[in-house]
């Protein structure tokens, strides 16, 4: 089947199913309820002794409620992957979906919340707002550059993780991609040139955590609409007022100063990460042709990458990843952001920190090598579960060391406990789906 088959083809079972079934989760209870006097020990009078408990110590909610694995997914559904600007209610289904990945590979329970606020600091008001009843937020599909400023804020003004899983999510699978393809091509992380084609929040997170990880940023080219990011560009002024972060990336990458042909930031470079718009013929293969021997090529675009695979070897690429599932080394958030947040939430993190994101990605760079590198294999797919555990417990770890875990547990408690619930979770929905509570789609 064609990709443009088979995407016709799940766009219509998408409608017919989500139909049938009324959306993709629920709350289901995870109490016994055998008669309707069990409801006064989970309702009146008996909740009220435990809500006089978290009342004289707030931390207890972690304990007695659900709020230990709850996390919310907000968008105002201002840049929606493939969609743009939607709105919040035609981002729910997209949000129910992410819901569903978080669940059944995470075993988080994450609440799909579109909210009706455009405004950076009405979103940042509403979303303090919910606090007390979750664990986490997950900011998803916020139009940039207010995601920046929102994800900052909310980790300043919050004591809970706050995780934007297009900058944070984007940029931690992208890493353990480059740590293997660096690792495939014989390079270290410093002294490595890297182009990135498009300056958005993902190619904006992907340079901040690479820089974080080592690299110098001087051997960093970056490139947008206007052309290439440097201290003498005509906006730059502009940027420091509005675009403080891409404004930062501008002042200390580019340290061979090229000003206005983009095209010589491909000379001699290592590597090229594009996350732009889709394509095909958006990166051209004359310009991966200037690379240096044993090109690293990352083309993120979706639902087409900016090149096709195959155009970027023709062109010189030893090793190619796209955002796509049918091809070889697919950086697909779904390795990370599952296994990042059950992580937090089993120590009970305050806030998710570029070092943790970068012990999340090490992670998965260490399980790909495990099952054997190429040049079609350098980071982990979907399929192998046993990968969202052991970065689960990496990311733990992590918190635990930087002191940022409310919960100080070992990390063979940290495994054991992510392995538990991943499990129940998957458990839980085949025994839905034996018992026909959860009914096979119509054929």
């Amino acid at each position: 089947m064609s990709e443009e088959s088979f995407t016709k083809e799940a766009s219509r079972l998408a409608l017919e199913y989500s139909l049938f079934y009324g959306g993709k989760v629920e709350i289901i209870p995870k109490v016994p309820v055998r008669d309707l006097s069990d409801l006064s020990i989970w309702y009146t009078p008996g909740v009220a002794s435990v809500s006089e408990a978290i009342k004289n110590d707030k931390e207890f909610s972690f304990d007695y409620t659900s709020r230990w694995n709850t996390i919310a997914i907000i968008t105002d559904g201002s840049r929606v992957l493939g969609l743009g600007s939607i709105g919040p209610e035609a981002s729910m289904p997209v949000m129910e979906g992410k819901s569903l990945i978080y669940k059944y590979l995470g075993g988080v329970d994450a609440i799909p919340l579109p909210i009706n606020a455009h405004e950076p600091d009405k979103m940042i008001e509403v979303i303090k707002s919910l606090q007390p009843a979750l664990g986490g937020v997950n900011l998803e599909d916020i139009a940039s550059p207010k995601c920046f400023y929102i994800a900052d804020k909310l980790r300043e003004e919050m004591e809970i993780p706050i995780w934007h899983d297009d900058q944070q999510g984007t940029a931690g699978v992208t890493l353990a991609s480059l740590i293997n393809s660096l690792k495939m091509t014989g390079r270290k992380l410093r002294g490595t040139k890297i182009v990135f084609f498009g300056v958005g929040a993902a190619n904006i997170a992907n340079a901040q955590l690479i820089i974080k990880a080592g690299a110098d940023p001087g051997d960093l080219i970056l490139i947008d609409s206007r052309g290439i990011l440097h201290p003498e560009r005509d906006d730059i002024d502009e940027l420091r007022v509005k675009h403080r972060w891409k404004y930062e990336l501008a002042m200390k990458t580019n340290r061979e100063r090229i000003l206005r042909d983009f095209v010589k930031a491909f000379d001699d470079a290592d590597v090229l990460i594009a996350a732009s718009r889709p394509g095909p013929n958006v990166i051209k293969k004359r310009w991966i042709s200037r690379m240096n021997k044993k090109a690293i090529v990352f083309t993120l675009a979706n639902p087409i990458p900016e090149i096709w695979p195959w155009e970027a070897k023709d062109a010189g690429a030893y090793i190619v990843a796209t955002g796509r599932s049918d091809f070889p080394n697919q950086v697909n958030n779904s390795l990370i952001f599952p296994s990042v947040f059950r992580g937090v939430l089993d120590v009970r993190a305050k806030a998710i920190v570029d070092d943790m994101v970068i012990a999340a990605a090490e992670e998965l760079a260490e399980f790909a090598e495990e099952k054997g590198l190429s040049k079609d294999h350098i980071i982990p797919n979907m399929t192998e579960r046993e990968v969202y555990p052991r970065v689960a417990c990496r990311v733990g770890e992590k918190a635990v060391k930087l002191g940022l875990a409310r919960r100080r547990i070992s990390m063979d408690e940290i495994y054991e406990r992510a392995i538990e619930i991943i499990k129940r979770s998957r458990k839980l929905l085949s025994s839905l789906i034996r018992a026909q509570v959860i009914p096979l789609p119509p054929s």
